[in-house]
């Protein structure tokens, strides 16, 4: 046993002694959340749902990684479903969880399961999930026929199966197929061997190139600093919000909270773009270096 055993095994005591919401206080606290930022009502929506998350983590230990950054991952689906529910569109948090919580640890597993990128797209994310599954019944089924079934007509088979190109089934079969191998490892077994990274092309800029890139950055980013200071602290605040956030609040959401329309929260947006954009090309900046 790991010595992260003990905590995983903690956790999932712990969770399961955890309330049941019915809908009633599920939505209550959901609401708290959204409306008034209550932070005790968010932890215990997701400490009622954590059971949910654990179980999902389970479907996926057959893929090798540990349980615990599983678990972890699952939580992280979990705390972002809790961040963006809504209570008022009749649908319970369990079944809103859900897609949140599998989202996550296919992401994680895809992250991680090799060293090389697997795949990212809905086909290539299905493929990954059901390859092995849809072969192994298929070679089953031709046993039981009698039949041998070649690597091409397998792959023929489970591109229809999936509903995928036989060009991805292909790529797919041949990634999972194979393992990682270190790129320090010699590719002869003599002393003198090269090592496998010697072959790689090196694509890195020159210094002085680098430099130069990393100075215009940063002459940039004095600029952009520059200009915001001379925006009212408004319009700072509607640009910092609509446009360097990861996730922009839309103009209703501002709106809502500065007690404006939305269409006047887009006016003072739009203002404050074309002060920042005049007060750059003043200074040599092209237009097309600012956030449009």
């Amino acid at each position: 046993m790991t010595l992260q055993a003990p905590m995983t095994s903690s956790i999932t005591r712990r969770s399961m002694k955890a309330e049941m919401l019915d809908a009633e206080t599920e939505t209550a606290l959901a609401r708290a959340w959204r409306d008034d930022r209550d932070a005790e009502a968010l932890h215990r929506l997701i400490r009622a749902y954590l059971r949910l998350a654990i179980s999902m983590a389970g479907k996926f230990r057959r893929t090798g990684l540990s349980q615990s950054d599983l678990m972890q991952e699952a939580s992280l689906g979990l705390m972002k479903a809790a961040d963006r529910f809504d209570p008022d569109r009749g649908v319970r948090f369990s079944t809103y969880a859900v897609w949140w919580i599998r989202a996550g640890l296919q992401d994680h597993v895809m992250r991680n399961w090799s060293i090389v990128r697997t795949g990212s797209t809905t086909s290539q994310k299905s493929l990954f999930f059901n390859l092995r599954r849809v072969q192994a019944r298929l070679e089953r089924e031709a046993m039981a026929r009698g039949e041998h079934l070649d690597s091409h007509q397998i792959c023929e088979k489970i591109a229809s199966e999936i509903g995928v190109s036989r060009a991805d089934a292909e790529m797919m079969m041949g990634r999972m197929a194979g393992s990682d191998m270190s790129l320090n490892a010699q590719q002869s077994s003599e002393d003198s061997g090269r090592e496998w990274v010697d072959l790689l092309e090196d694509e890195d800029a020159l210094g002085a190139d680098t430099v130069e890139r990393r100075r215009d950055h940063n002459k940039l980013r004095t600029r952009l600093d520059e200009a915001m200071d001379t925006l009212s602290d408004r319009e700072q605040f509607i640009l910092r919000e609509r446009r360097m956030r990861d996730e922009g609040r839309t103009l209703a959401d501002l709106g809502n909270e500065m007690g404006l329309s939305k269409e006047r929260v887009r006016q003072l947006e739009a203002a404050a773009l074309t002060k920042m954009r005049s007060l750059l090309e003043r200074q040599g900046v092209g237009v097309h270096d600012l956030v449009s």
